[in-house]
């Protein structure tokens, strides 16, 4: 079992990185008495629920349950009041932890409810796929979607602990496997060349699971969000560059319907639109694009915009996202693979020339 702790400036707390720890009551921050409301869906419920259910009965907590729908889709405030109205009817105080089981929907809406829930209840985040893993379960940013935005609605509000038994990997669809490395391959494309270098090298390995190169690929990722959320935990600075292609990504969704695309399939399209207007204003290296576009090829995701949106379709989202400042649009960039930077006012005509650039052509 690997650890990797995130280090804020009144409190800290661990990631634990291995397999079987939905059996393990070590890891899980609870004592005999403690009442406890896990909040899963209806795909991940059959799977784990009774798991996570045993070890925690098998510690002494009071465990009850609520099931939301699954997809993203669901990210609403009407999941939201799904979770409250359960948390009521049982009587459960301030002193419930509540345990998010699930992939990222299901982390940011029980994150966002117990940051609300008689104004702050203990949770725990036990992702169950690899985008949540590596990405929206560590650092405390929760919310849920709005028809005219996603993640318009939230808090930051961090977890008690994070559990990752990298064996729920095993049963997820192929394709959210690949849309989880989207955001892998970001950690490296923005702060990390060496882990990028070493991503060309291993890509294979991780599409196929294996369970070594897993381990250390999450928690290279876990250790490299942990130290911008520690330097900035409220993104009034760096942890800005987390949202490489996301700008763009979040766009995606939102015009598309959410969930039509996974979240990391339109964050690998968002990235390469932000790496071809990175290149169009003279930073980083027409190579560099190169390299990118085909480790996220390799990783089974697409590099080019849906063939149903046109460049005009994007800036009416952009400008609603929440890194505009006074109605000028901010990006994540790239200097260089590896040197991830925020651009102050972009160029909208050079924001369409990019988009442009990867939009498919007859």
């Amino acid at each position: 079992m690997l650890c990797v702790n995130v280090e804020l400036k009144e409190r800290r707390y661990p990631i634990y990185i291995g397999e079987n720890l939905l059996k393990n009551p070590d890891v899980y921050p609870v004592k005999a008495g403690d009442k406890v409301m896990i909040v899963t869906n209806e795909t991940i419920a059959p799977l784990y629920l009774e798991t996570v259910s045993q070890t925690l009965t098998d510690i002494g907590c009071q465990v009850s349950s609520v099931l939301l729908p699954d997809g993203e889709k669901y990210k609403t405030l009407q999941s939201l009041d799904l979770i409250f109205t359960a948390l009521l009817k049982e009587n459960h105080g301030r002193d419930t932890t509540l345990v998010a089981l699930g992939g990222g929907v299901i982390g940011d809406v029980a994150g966002y409810a117990a940051a609300s829930y008689q104004r702050g209840i203990k949770f725990i985040q036990i992702p169950t796929t690899l985008l949540a893993q590596v990405d929206s379960s560590v650092g405390g940013k929760t919310a849920v979607n709005h028809p005219l935005g996603k993640n318009m609605i939230g808090a930051f509000y961090q977890p008690a602990t994070v559990i990752v038994d990298t064996l729920t990997l095993n049963s997820l669809p192929k394709r959210e496997v690949n849309a989880g490395l989207a955001e892998v391959i970001k950690y490296g494309a923005i702060l990390d060349l060496p882990f990028f270098d070493w991503l060309e090298q291993h890509v294979d390995n991780l599409v196929a699971l294996n369970s070594d190169d897993l381990q250390y690929c999450i928690a290279r990722c876990c250790q490299i969000k942990a130290d911008v959320v520690a330097r900035d935990e409220t993104e009034k600075g760096d942890r800005a560059l987390l949202n490489l292609g996301h700008t763009f990504g979040h766009t995606i969704e939102a015009h598309l319907g959410y969930g039509n695309w996974l979240h990391g399939e339109a964050v690998a399209a968002g990235m390469m639109m932000a790496a071809a207007l990175s290149e169009q204003l003279g930073d980083i290296s027409k190579a560099d694009v190169g390299r990118l576009e085909k480790l996220l090829a390799r990783a089974n995701l697409p590099t080019i915009s849906p063939d149903t949106m046109q460049p005009e379709d994007y800036l009416p989202y952009m400008m609603r996202d929440k890194k505009v400042l006074a109605g000028k649009l901010r990006l994540v960039l790239l200097k260089a693979l590896g040197q991830a930077y925020v651009a102050q006012d972009t160029d909208k005509a050079l924001v369409l020339s990019a988009i442009s650039a990867c939009t498919q052509t007859d």
